[in-house]
């Protein structure tokens, strides 16, 4: 039996990771039935900074943090005075966030099997444990952990463009002939989303897409890289920001779009790294909307630390800015993050019909609205591309695009309504939020049984 399509997509975003010199794993919420459910740096915890100093005492005296093992080797300073040479433990992700980094025990002590998830579930629940000091093989001490209780420290997770149960972003895109008209269509209003900036957080831009596709017009962005030009041909989750920003210019035509180059690693960002881009995202480029088909389950219900961080110290005082995420493709009712957060407008999907949710999307009360997500036509790069998931995996299925392709996923119903509430900031004069607050309302008032609140677009 050929491999699933999540063991094809998580090894695929392990190898990514790997390579990069940020080894990942994956593990599996506090549930006590949960299965295998996220990927998260090995080896690194976030903690908020009001603990680090307690944690930092913590792990030095388990000798979980660098340079316990062994002394250092010494260096001079400027003024030719010795110093260790001891790496630095405690980095900065965003205020009021640090990450600490691990070093894990050999594997012929007491600590063997200790992970980061081991780690971080003693700081939060406490607990006691044998330690054995590495000059002192012989000797052996309990420690005694008083732990910090949920949310103040976490795993570093994997952010990924696509639901745990297949690739990006719920099937692999077709192509369809170049010249195709997009679906959904051009709005009626052509002025729609006028004043009003769209930044599109996700794989970057095909920069030859504005010349195929008149609707993309003025778009800007980061070029996407795995969009291979020079040998034609097109690498996995290649023109997902590309397709995105067409989605939202066919909803709001006049709206300016800038797609930023973030989710890289397979299709994949480490929560750290994604909230210093959405931090440089504030204050680069001044969004009204942010739109970001991706997330990830976490370890437990309080989500994942950094992101709360994010809205606290810095989402949260930019007045009117909206964060648009989607809501996952894993036809789950599990909290998906950061859609599942009270600060987001999360996004489950349609099916193509219009009527009933797609079968992929994930569902529940943390989900605020639904709009069309299925068997979308939209912008997409030219160049071959080899297929990776089941059934096309055995032999390999090839296709060559032609600018245009046929997708599936909450990634694309995302935009769908990003580019609505963009429209409406430019018909009312709302600000993003207030907009976003406005077609809740609506879309509950013309809510499906069964489904929940629904958006179309006008």
């Amino acid at each position: 039996m050929g491999a699933s399509g999540q063991e094809i997509q998580w090894e695929l975003l392990k190898g990514a990771f790997a390579a990069a010199g940020r080894p990942v794993e994956i593990g599996a919420g506090r549930c006590r039935d949960a299965d295998a459910e996220f990927l998260y740096e090995a080896g690194r915890l976030l903690v908020r900074e009001e603990h680090v100093a307690a944690v930092r005492d913590i792990l030095d005296r388990l000798y979980l943090l660098p340079g316990r093992r062994r002394p250092e080797p010494e260096r001079e300073t400027a003024q030719g005075r010795p110093r260790p040479t001891e790496e630095p433990v405690v980095e900065p992700v965003i205020a009021g966030v640090r990450a600490i980094r691990l070093a894990f025990r050999d594997r012929d002590d007491d600590l063997r099997g200790y992970d980061t998830i081991r780690a971080l579930r003693l700081l939060l629940d406490g607990g006691r444990v044998e330690v054995v000091d590495p000059s002192r093989p012989d000797e052996r001490r309990t420690e005694v952990i008083e732990g910090f209780g949920t949310g103040a420290a976490s795993l570093n997770h994997v952010v990924h463009i696509s639901g745990d149960a297949a690739a990006c972003p719920a099937v692999e895109p077709e192509p369809v002939p170049a010249g195709s008209p997009p679906d959904p269509g051009y709005a009626l209003d052509r002025g729609a989303g006028e004043g009003v900036k769209v930044v599109i957080v996700d794989t970057g831009l095909d920069p030859e897409a504005a010349v195929r596709s008149p609707w993309l017009a003025g778009v800007t962005g980061q070029p996407d890289p795995g969009v291979d030009t020079a040998n034609h041909t097109l690498n996995e989750y290649a023109g997902h920001g590309t397709f995105i920003a067409g989605v939202v210019r066919g909803v709001a035509p006049r709206a300016e779009v800038h797609v930023r180059s973030v989710i890289n690693f397979g299709g994949g960002v480490l929560e750290s790294d994604l909230i210093q881009a959405l931090d440089a995202v504030l204050v680069c480029d001044h969004p009204d909307v942010i739109s970001m088909s991706a997330g990830t389950y976490a370890y437990d219900a309080s989500g994942m630390l950094a992101f709360q961080a994010f809205h606290e110290r810095r989402l949260s005082h930019h007045k009117g800015v909206v964060l648009v995420v989607a809501a996952g493709n894993d036809a789950d009712r599990k909290p998906f993050w950061p859609a599942a957060a009270p600060y987001t407008v999360s996004v489950g999907a349609l099916a193509a019909t219009g009527r009933g949710r797609a079968g992929f999307s994930n569902f529940g009360g943390w989900v605020d609205v639904y709009a069309p997500g299925q068997d979308l036509v939209n912008a997409f790069p030219t160049g071959t591309y080899t297929y990776r998931e089941p059934p096309y995996d055995n032999p390999p299925r090839v296709e060559t695009f032609h600018g245009m392709a046929r997708w599936s996923g909450t990634s694309f119903s995302t935009p769908v309504v990003a580019g609505l509430i963009a429209a409406r900031m430019s018909r009312t004069g709302e600000n993003g939020r207030t907009a976003a607050r406005s077609l809740i309302r609506k879309a509950r008032k013309q809510a499906q049984p069964g489904v929940g609140a629904v958006l179309l677009p006008e």
